[in-house]
């Protein structure tokens, strides 16, 4: 029976090549090398002279950088074409899409302000070649949810404590607790422990008690809630180096060889079939009841 050709066997070949060329160490090398010469080249133009003097010369490398990006990402999108979807789930590809695309838009092009701030997230593209600083920002982005709660339960010692330093220093320290927002002020700066000491001779010309106040203050704010910002932040980090880890496992599945091609990868499928059909049928008996064909030669050999 002839088996159909199967489908997409261009898309197929067109994903192989470009994935074999992505996958090359000199293709990173090439992109990583770009990418710093695109932020090299941003902060020659905050240079007044410099950018007065080698505006056309500059202008021609962020055309030139733009184009090898533009062919970066044609490349990545070719080396998905067999499977598009799995383009669009990961995260870094969706990245790198929207910060090089959006040079071409229109508006943003016009918009000087926005296209130095996205010529700025170039930068951050780096993280793709460089696998320890793409696992801090995975984890910087888990971290979030853990740092707004967080900050709520922060925002809360600090109102209470600038409420309880308005009512006992106002009169005599209206400089740092004249208001509220001036004692959550000072004890936001007070939080590095740094003008603690000056803090507490202060306090101790008004009350004695003050140094029960400051105490506090830095045993809760400075050491307990500190501790479990890094505690919220460890654990982001172990999340991140298991993502980091099963998306390494998924690009290593393996997969057809690129240079067989579908066609030999249907071949090998019917070659291995027939082989057990062959062995089934050895091991079963003539219909007349004497051994098979395949046994007969076997037992004539011996």
């Amino acid at each position: 029976m002839r088996v159909p050709r199967p489908a997409g066997r261009g898309r197929m070949k067109l994903a192989a090549r470009c994935r074999v060329a992505t996958e090359a160490p000199a293709f990173g090398m090439v992109v990583f090398c770009v990418i710093l010469l695109n932020a090299a080249l941003m902060g020659v133009e905050t240079y007044s002279g410099l950018a007065a003097d080698y505006q056309r010369l500059l202008r021609t490398a962020e055309q030139c950088c733009l184009a090898l990006f533009s062919l970066e990402m044609l490349l990545r999108v070719g080396a998905f074409a067999d499977r598009p979807k799995a383009f669009f789930r990961d995260p870094w590809n969706l990245f790198d899409l929207a910060v090089v695309a959006s040079a071409f838009v229109p508006f943003v092009r016009e918009n000087t302000t926005l296209l130095r701030l996205l010529r700025l997230a170039r930068v951050l593209r780096t993280a793709r070649f460089l696998p320890h600083l793409r696992i801090l920002l995975i984890a910087v982005g888990r971290s979030l949810p853990g740092t707004a709660s967080f900050l709520f339960v922060g925002g809360l010692v600090l109102y209470v404590y600038a409420m309880v330093g308005w009512v006992c220093f106002a009169e005599s320290d209206p400089g740092h607790y004249g208001s509220v927002g001036r004692a959550m002020l000072t004890l936001f700066l007070l939080t590095t422990l740094d003008g603690l000491t000056d803090a507490v001779r202060a306090g101790l010309q008004i009350s004695r008690l003050s140094i029960v106040y400051y105490a506090s203050y830095a045993l809760l704010a400075s050491f307990v809630l500190v501790n479990v910002l890094i505690g919220v932040v460890l654990n982001s980090l172990d999340e991140a180096r298991e993502i980091e880890d099963a998306a390494n496992r998924d690009r290593k599945q393996p997969g057809p060889p690129p240079a067989a091609g579908p066609d030999g990868d249907v071949r090998d499928r019917i070659a291995t079939a027939r082989r057990a059909l062959d062995e089934i049928e050895a091991s079963l008996p003539a219909p007349d009841g004497r051994p098979s064909r395949h046994l007969e030669t076997s037992h004539s050999g011996s």
